[in-house]
Protein backbone atom coordinates (compact mmCIF):
# COMPACT_ATOMS: atom_id res chain seq x y z
CA UNK A 1 0.00 0.00 0.00
CA UNK A 2 3.04 2.31 0.05
CA UNK A 3 2.86 4.83 -2.67
CA UNK A 4 -0.94 5.66 -2.56
CA UNK A 5 -2.17 8.35 -0.52
CA UNK A 6 -4.39 7.40 2.06
CA UNK A 7 -7.34 9.20 -0.16
CA UNK A 8 -6.50 7.61 -3.17
CA UNK A 9 -6.67 4.17 -1.59
CA UNK A 10 -10.07 4.83 0.38
CA UNK A 11 -11.46 5.79 -2.52
CA UNK A 12 -10.67 2.39 -4.20
CA UNK A 13 -11.72 0.91 -1.12
CA UNK A 14 -15.14 2.36 -1.32
CA UNK A 15 -15.59 2.41 -4.83
CA UNK A 16 -14.51 -1.81 -4.59
CA UNK A 17 -17.01 -2.05 -2.05
CA UNK A 18 -20.20 -0.86 -4.46
CA UNK A 19 -19.13 -3.36 -7.19
CA UNK A 20 -21.56 -5.99 -6.96
CA UNK A 21 -19.06 -9.12 -6.35
CA UNK A 22 -18.97 -10.81 -10.00
CA UNK A 23 -17.60 -8.07 -10.82
CA UNK A 24 -15.24 -7.40 -7.60
CA UNK A 25 -14.31 -11.52 -8.28
CA UNK A 26 -14.06 -11.03 -12.25
CA UNK A 27 -11.13 -8.54 -12.57
CA UNK A 28 -8.81 -10.57 -10.62
CA UNK A 29 -9.76 -14.23 -12.34
CA UNK A 30 -9.41 -12.57 -15.87
CA UNK A 31 -5.99 -12.26 -15.43
CA UNK A 32 -6.19 -16.25 -13.99
CA UNK A 33 -5.03 -18.52 -17.23
CA UNK A 34 -2.27 -20.57 -18.49
CA UNK A 35 -0.75 -19.14 -21.62
CA UNK A 36 -3.58 -17.17 -22.58
CA UNK A 37 -6.08 -20.16 -22.21
CA UNK A 38 -8.64 -19.80 -19.25
CA UNK A 39 -8.85 -22.54 -16.84
CA UNK A 40 -10.86 -25.94 -18.54
CA UNK A 41 -13.73 -26.95 -17.59
CA UNK A 42 -14.68 -24.01 -15.61
CA UNK A 43 -17.36 -21.51 -16.21
CA UNK A 44 -16.06 -18.70 -13.67
CA UNK A 45 -19.95 -17.09 -14.26
CA UNK A 46 -21.50 -20.15 -13.11
CA UNK A 47 -19.22 -19.74 -9.85
CA UNK A 48 -19.73 -15.84 -9.03
CA UNK A 49 -22.93 -14.26 -7.20
CA UNK A 50 -23.74 -11.15 -8.19
CA UNK A 51 -24.94 -10.15 -4.90
CA UNK A 52 -23.10 -6.91 -4.13
CA UNK A 53 -20.77 -6.86 -1.09
CA UNK A 54 -21.79 -4.47 2.35
CA UNK A 55 -19.22 -5.28 4.79
CA UNK A 56 -20.65 -4.54 8.16
CA UNK A 57 -18.93 -2.90 11.14
CA UNK A 58 -17.63 -5.93 12.95
CA UNK A 59 -15.84 -6.61 9.68
CA UNK A 60 -15.00 -3.48 9.23
CA UNK A 61 -13.28 -3.09 12.55
CA UNK A 62 -12.01 -6.75 12.84
CA UNK A 63 -10.23 -6.00 9.37
CA UNK A 64 -9.26 -3.00 9.43
CA UNK A 65 -9.57 -0.93 12.87
CA UNK A 66 -7.82 -3.54 15.15
CA UNK A 67 -4.84 -4.39 13.27
CA UNK A 68 -3.90 -0.78 13.10
CA UNK A 69 -4.43 -0.43 16.50
CA UNK A 70 -2.38 -3.13 16.99
CA UNK A 71 0.52 -1.72 14.80
CA UNK A 72 0.15 1.68 16.41
CA UNK A 73 1.06 0.20 19.43
CA UNK A 74 3.89 -1.94 18.64
CA UNK A 75 5.34 0.40 16.77
CA UNK A 76 4.84 2.84 19.98
CA UNK A 77 6.60 -0.03 22.16
CA UNK A 78 9.46 -0.07 20.07
CA UNK A 79 9.78 3.48 20.08
CA UNK A 80 9.51 3.32 15.90
CA UNK A 81 8.34 7.04 16.02
CA UNK A 82 8.01 7.15 12.36
CA UNK A 83 6.33 3.79 11.69
CA UNK A 84 3.77 4.90 15.00
CA UNK A 85 3.07 8.33 13.16
CA UNK A 86 2.11 6.29 9.70
CA UNK A 87 0.12 3.79 11.54
CA UNK A 88 -1.89 7.31 13.74
CA UNK A 89 -2.47 8.34 10.29
CA UNK A 90 -3.59 4.66 8.70
CA UNK A 91 -6.04 4.18 12.25
CA UNK A 92 -7.48 8.10 11.12
CA UNK A 93 -8.22 7.08 7.50
CA UNK A 94 -9.53 3.93 8.60
CA UNK A 95 -11.81 5.33 11.46
CA UNK A 96 -12.94 8.01 8.37
CA UNK A 97 -13.62 5.33 6.23
CA UNK A 98 -15.32 3.16 8.30
CA UNK A 99 -17.74 6.70 9.55
CA UNK A 100 -18.62 6.72 5.44
CA UNK A 101 -19.03 3.22 4.77
CA UNK A 102 -21.47 2.73 8.11
CA UNK A 103 -23.37 5.59 9.13
CA UNK A 104 -25.84 4.10 11.63
CA UNK A 105 -25.51 0.61 14.34
CA UNK A 106 -28.59 0.33 16.26
CA UNK A 107 -29.19 4.26 17.45
CA UNK A 108 -25.74 4.88 17.57
CA UNK A 109 -24.66 7.40 14.76
CA UNK A 110 -21.01 5.87 13.86
CA UNK A 111 -19.49 8.53 12.63
CA UNK A 112 -20.11 10.85 15.29
CA UNK A 113 -19.35 8.39 17.90
CA UNK A 114 -15.96 7.46 16.61
CA UNK A 115 -15.09 11.28 16.36
CA UNK A 116 -16.36 12.09 20.28
CA UNK A 117 -14.33 8.61 21.57
CA UNK A 118 -11.27 8.60 19.64
CA UNK A 119 -9.96 12.23 19.01
CA UNK A 120 -8.57 13.37 21.76
CA UNK A 121 -6.58 9.70 22.45
CA UNK A 122 -5.47 10.14 19.22
CA UNK A 123 -4.74 13.70 19.36
CA UNK A 124 -2.32 13.04 22.57
CA UNK A 125 -1.08 10.23 20.71
CA UNK A 126 0.15 12.41 17.73
CA UNK A 127 1.65 14.62 20.50
CA UNK A 128 3.51 11.80 21.81
CA UNK A 129 4.86 10.85 18.71
CA UNK A 130 5.88 14.31 17.36
CA UNK A 131 7.65 14.34 21.04
CA UNK A 132 9.08 11.03 21.16
CA UNK A 133 7.50 10.87 24.73
CA UNK A 134 7.45 7.08 25.77
CA UNK A 135 5.68 7.65 28.64
CA UNK A 136 3.00 9.66 27.25
CA UNK A 137 2.52 7.43 24.43
CA UNK A 138 1.71 4.44 26.63
CA UNK A 139 -0.93 6.96 28.18
CA UNK A 140 -2.40 8.02 25.18
CA UNK A 141 -2.44 4.74 23.79
CA UNK A 142 -4.68 3.21 26.89
CA UNK A 143 -6.30 6.03 26.45
CA UNK A 144 -7.51 5.20 22.85
CA UNK A 145 -7.79 1.51 24.09
CA UNK A 146 -10.25 2.99 26.93
CA UNK A 147 -11.97 4.92 24.27
CA UNK A 148 -12.37 1.92 21.83
CA UNK A 149 -14.35 -0.20 24.76
CA UNK A 150 -16.36 2.94 25.87
CA UNK A 151 -17.74 3.30 22.32
CA UNK A 152 -18.22 -0.89 22.17
CA UNK A 153 -20.35 -0.65 25.38
CA UNK A 154 -22.49 2.19 23.67
CA UNK A 155 -23.19 0.36 21.05
CA UNK A 156 -24.68 -1.89 23.64
CA UNK A 157 -21.26 -4.91 22.66
CA UNK A 158 -19.55 -4.92 26.03
CA UNK A 159 -18.00 -8.10 25.14
CA UNK A 160 -15.70 -6.78 22.50
CA UNK A 161 -13.02 -6.03 24.56
CA UNK A 162 -9.66 -4.53 22.98
CA UNK A 163 -6.30 -4.18 25.18
CA UNK A 164 -2.99 -3.20 24.58
CA UNK A 165 -1.01 -5.96 22.77
CA UNK A 166 0.63 -8.25 25.10
CA UNK A 167 3.57 -10.01 22.78
CA UNK A 168 5.31 -8.17 21.12
CA UNK A 169 4.75 -8.81 17.50
CA UNK A 170 2.91 -11.95 17.72
CA UNK A 171 -0.15 -10.77 15.77
CA UNK A 172 2.07 -9.99 12.66
CA UNK A 173 5.30 -12.37 12.97
CA UNK A 174 6.49 -11.35 9.51
CA UNK A 175 6.86 -7.25 10.71
CA UNK A 176 10.20 -5.79 12.27
CA UNK A 177 8.63 -3.04 14.42
CA UNK A 178 11.81 -1.61 15.85
CA UNK A 179 13.18 1.58 13.87
CA UNK A 180 15.33 0.53 10.68
CA UNK A 181 18.75 2.83 10.19
CA UNK A 182 18.85 5.04 7.38
CA UNK A 183 20.13 4.04 4.43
Amino acid sequence: MTGLPGSVLAMVILGGLGLPAAAQQKMPMSGIDTGGKKMPGVNMDDLLSNTPYHPGLGELMTSFVQPRHIKLGLAGAAQNWAYAAYELGELQETFDDVGKLVLKHGALAIPQAVQSTVKQPMDALDAAIKAKDAAAFTKGYADLTTACNACHQSADHPMIVIQVPTVSGAAFPDQDFRPQPPK
